[in-house]
């Protein structure tokens, strides 16, 4: 199970390049696994907090399917910092605001769930 959240801010989404388990270097939105005794939504919360270094709050349920939570957050504090330190950020090369027009970054996963956001949030 997997909980992500989409920040976006100024026409600009948050964003976390990372090596992935099928082998390619790709542009992702913040979130990782659901701990035990976690909801989704305390997922999601803790691992943009751990990848990113931003506070945030969940502001919907955009989309869920085979175990994929995907969230619409804001920040509410924290600033942009990636802790190398933490084991469970080994994976992640970058993290960016990445321009809504910079097309070349968004993969076939992203770019559709980037367009459910900005239907829902107009």
């Amino acid at each position: 199970m997997i909980a992500q959240g989409i920040i976006i801010q100024s026409n600009r989404v948050l964003m976390v390049k990372q090596f992935v388990q099928r082998g390619d270097i790709v542009w992702n939105f913040p979130g990782g696994g659901i701990e035990e005794n976690e909801t989704p939504e305390q997922a999601c919360i803790r691992e943009v907090k751990e990848e990113t270094g931003y506070d945030i709050r969940i502001t919907g349920l955009l989309h869920e399917k085979n175990e994929k939570y995907t969230y619409s957050a804001e920040i509410i504090a924290g600033e942009l910092f990636l802790d190398t330190e933490d084991e469970s950020n080994q994976d992640i090369i970058e993290i960016a605001w990445i321009g809504l027009d910079d097309y070349d970054k968004f993969d076939s996963f992203i770019a559709p769930m980037l367009k459910l956001y900005l239907e829902d949030n107009i």
